[in-house]
Parts: structure tokens; sequence; C-alpha cells
């Protein structure tokens, strides 16, 4: 992530001016601009966008809730997709992250973050920030 927006701040795309991010409505608002401004409609999959506002949400939210707040956004346009970055200020890596996807079957509420993002992201990696926190990329594809 770009340091310059740091923290919570969506980089800049061309042409557009650095966009605060606070919460998983204002990432939504800025991905979905991003996705207009580059032409990115989803493709064959006319779910696709709604997948990856999805996560987008999840991912905001799960740093917001569990990650001791969030420290920094990203959102890049690229072949096939759009790749997400989130910082957090938490060093916890959560178990469900290297999960398979599967969907809980509990009673207990929550718990299904994880496995959407899983499941709907092509590729997803964690890493820890110097300094505290760690970094979630994910590719979403848009095909």
């Amino acid at each position: 992530m770009n340091p310059v927006n740091h923290p919570a701040q969506a980089g800049p795309s061309p042409g557009a001016g650095v966009v605060a991010v606070t919460s998983a409505a204002t990432a939504r608002d800025h991905v979905r601009a991003l996705v207009r401004e580059h032409g990115r409609t989803g493709g064959t999959n006319p779910h696709a966008v709604v997948d990856l506002l999805l996560v987008v949400s999840e991912l905001v939210t799960n740093a917001i809730r569990h990650g001791g707040g969030l420290a920094g956004f990203d959102a890049t346009p690229a072949d096939g997709g759009i790749r997400i970055a989130v910082r957090d200020n938490s060093d916890v890596v959560p178990a469900e992250a290297h999960g398979t996807g599967e969907i809980p079957h509990t009673n207990r509420t929550g718990g299904y973050g994880w496995p959407l993002i899983i499941r709907l992201s092509a590729a997803v990696t964690i890493e820890p920030c110097p300094g505290g926190g760690k970094t979630i990329h994910v590719f979403v594809p848009l095909t």
C-alpha cells in the first residue's frame, strides 16, 4: 500500500484524488467507482461485481471489528479483476483465513466472512507489516 495514503485511505486511481476509506460503505463506494471508471463490468459473470463488493465489505469489516482498526485500504485494477489490500493493526491471523472456504455448519452467528472471502477470491495472501499489523491482499476476478 502507498504509505502516503496511510491511514485508511485508498490509493489514487488515474485522474482521481485520494479517497478516505473509513468504513465498509466508503470502501464499497470507492471500488464501485473504480470498476465503473475502468470499464470492469464483470464480463460473462453478472454477479462478479456483487461478489467483489462482498469481499471488500468483509475485509474492511473484519479489520474494524477484529483487527484493531482499519489502517489502510487500496484497490487496483488488474488483468481480469481487481486487487484489494486491507491493512489492520493486529498481528493475529485468523485460523479461518487458511481454511477451505467451507461454510460453518453450526448454530452460532458469524463465521461466514472468511469462507466467503476464500470462495470469491482467486488469491489470498496475508503479510505482516513492519511495526505491527498485517495486510491482507486478495485478487477478485471479474470474469
